[in-house]
């Protein structure tokens, strides 16, 4: 609703007493429970005032607004309430539509779990900071999906990828906690009100940008294993597409880069349909489909890897490596019954930490505690009777002529990227500012067109020559015009004083200073792309950055983003580097950049630097044109 700027009328200030009857309202409105002082001797009512305080700090404002929502420009009106929360700026706390008092994403981030938490991927996050609403197939992590998410409901949206930290908040227009599939479904399930990005987001009293979402937020899901169960699903995820524009968008190219099991396991394998009968699952009988489904995954690797350590398995195994490369690719899940049972929420684990426990206690496999949030793999037994006894049996294969929507894993050949192996040259283009229109115009060049510095070195030989400028004692000495004069030595430097005290400069020094007083632009030449036929963007040439950090507590991540500026797809290159590296990827929105232009962040788990580069130089980018930041070295 807020994608353009409202009008905002002055802001007043709000009495205490009205600002304690709005958070009631809200507290009321939302059904939040208020918190009990841990002070036994504490007012009963502290607990009350923390809350509303959370909700809407002390000194909050608000103001009357006008917008214009809707395809037919719809006028609406309502009121904005700003507040600032500890060792922050003021920010929209709140926003007032239609007697409903709904909260941004600040609000959210600051109080976890107000309202009801909707999953989808990122790009379908990225569709819906565009001013998109949520399509019914773009819903992910469910069902079950939240008990308060019925129609006409305010809900939550995060990605997939980043699955405690709200972006989106918006009305629903169905009874999205009804829902028993999604696959196929049509229509939209969330009307979007407002989003990290739009004009709220932005609004400051001080002119600020607005403030990048964080990391992580506490108390949006109940514990770590929650968290990397929503990050492995969408491994699995193939949504049906329903309108290219608004987030009922396929995922077939989710599976991009895994292994193709049935075939490296069974080549002998009948790919003629069967008939599978569409009906849901026992949790006995998903309790025992997850289990074959881990050690199909690991009869696939033994038969892939042979000659490898390990056979490929990069110990010790995550949760969500073991969920993403070891169980998803090989669950049977032919029907969209089958598909719905099939989820780590259905089985009698509940979450993956206690199926890998399972295991362990199977001994299968060697697992222990980490962080004390999950339970990695040590160590797996190949010799076990249960791996050696293993039977393939008939995966799902993804019908593309009849858009079937159960898949195997396929993998993505270099064919596939149209990157691998091209070729790049980056050139370097100047254009000139106004004060040098007087240059270029006496040399019948156009002051307005773009050259290169090779062009410009003629065409400044060429003005000093026809001027008699040239000093006849040193050829190399040129004497000083009043166009050069008040065009190229303005001030800017400070060895200009004593050039124009002098009155003559060097013929090098010269060009350097023309050049210098250009406005600087770039040129990326594809393959047989020429200069002439490529547009020129501002400014000097981009680099791709990665960054190495460290997240929850020892944990390296890499992160690699601009790879587009130089026609390298972060799709793509995420699904190489999952392969290369045995980890997991993702591709989100680096923060910071616009949601209509926006730059994509591809993250790769450990410490992937060299595999990053050796990538990206397969797609003509070489190391110097990287930048390379490591953030896990301690600082001396």
């Amino acid at each position: 609703m807020f994608k353009k700027k409202p009008n905002i009328k002055p802001l007043s200030p709000i009495k205490n007493s009205e600002r304690r009857k709005l958070a009631d309202h809200i507290i009321s409105d939302l059904g939040l429970t208020v918190p009990s002082s841990d002070n036994a001797d504490a007012d009963d009512k502290t607990g009350l005032t923390t809350l509303r305080n959370s909700l809407l700090p002390d000194g909050s404002l608000s103001a009357r607004f006008t917008t214009t929502a809707g395809p037919d420009a719809k006028k609406v009106s309502g009121t904005i309430y700003v507040g600032a929360h500890p060792n922050q700026d003021l920010r929209v706390l709140w926003v007032k539509l239609e007697g409903n008092v709904y909260p941004t994403v600040y609000t959210l981030w600051h109080n976890p779990a107000i309202l009801p938490l909707l999953h989808t991927p990122s790009f379908v996050v990225e569709k819906l900071q565009g001013g998109a609403d949520l399509m019914t197939p773009g819903l992910q992590n469910g069902p079950p999906f939240p008990d308060k998410a019925k129609k006409g409901a305010a809900v939550a949206v995060a990605s997939v990828e980043s699955p405690t930290v709200p972006m989106a908040v918006g009305v629903c227009e169905i009874d999205v906690s009804a829902l028993q599939d999604v696959r196929g479904a049509k229509g939209h399930a969330v009307k979007m009100i407002h989003w990290a990005g739009d004009e709220l987001w932005s609004w400051s009293t001080g002119g600020k940008p607005g403030i990048s979402p964080p990391d992580r937020v506490e108390g949006w899901l109940n514990n770590q294993s929650d968290v990397e169960q929503i990050q492995a699903e969408l491994e699995a995820a193939d949504l049906e597409d329903d309108d290219d524009d608004n987030g009922g968008v396929n995922l077939a190219s989710a599976g991009e880069g895994r292994p193709q099991p049935a075939d490296a396991v069974d080549p002998t394998r009948n790919d003629e349909p069967a008939d599978f009968e569409d009906k849901e699952l026992t949790t006995k009988e998903i309790d025992e489909a997850f289990k074959q489904a881990f050690l199909y995954g690991v009869r696939h690797f033994m038969e892939a890897n042979k000659n490898e350590p390990n056979y490929g398995l990069p110990f010790p195994l995550s949760q969500s490596f073991v969920m993403s490369n070891l169980v998803q690719p090989f669950l049977p899940a032919h029907t969209p019954a089958q598909a719905a049972s099939l989820q780590i929420k259905k089985t009698s684990f509940k979450n993956i930490k206690k199926f890998v426990k399972s295991l362990d206690k199977a001994q299968i496999i060697k697992s222990k505690d980490r962080d004390g949030n999950e339970a990695v793999i040590l160590d797996i037994d190949f010799e076990d009777q249960e791996i050696k006894n293993f039977k393939p049996y008939r995966l799902p294969k993804k019908d593309t002529s009849s858009g079937g929507k159960t898949s195997a894993p396929t993998a993505a050949g270099d064919a596939s990227d149209s990157s691998v192996g091209q070729k790049l040259k980056r050139v370097e283009i100047f254009k000139p500012k106004e004060r040098l229109s007087p240059l270029f115009s006496a040399v019948r060049a156009d002051p307005k067109g773009f050259y290169t510095a090779a062009e410009i070195r003629p065409l400044v030989t060429t003005y000093i020559e026809a001027e008699n400028l040239i000093s006849p004692k040193n050829k190399r000495v040129v004497t000083l015009n009043p166009i050069l004069a008040n065009a190229v030595f303005d001030g800017s430097a400070k060895s200009d004083k004593d050039v124009i005290n002098k009155g003559f400069v060097l013929r090098d020094a010269l060009v350097d200073r023309v050049l210098a007083s250009c406005a600087p632009y770039h040129a990326i030449l594809r393959n047989d792309d020429s200069l002439e036929s490529t547009k020129p963007r501002a400014g000097a040439a981009p680099k791709v950055s990665i960054v190495l950090e460290t997240r929850s507590g020892n944990k390296t991540v890499t992160k690699a983003s601009g790879a587009e500026a130089y026609f390298v797809s972060p799709q793509a290159l995420a699904d190489e580097l999952r392969k290369t590296c045995a980890s997991s990827t993702s591709v989100e929105r680096l923060v910071g950049s616009s949601p209509k232009n926006p730059v994509m962040e591809v993250m790769v788990q450990g410490p992937q630097k060299d595999a990053v580069l050796k990538a990206l130089e397969k797609r003509g980018v070489p190391g110097r044109w990287v930048d390379v930041v490591d953030k896990t070295k301690k600082k001396k």
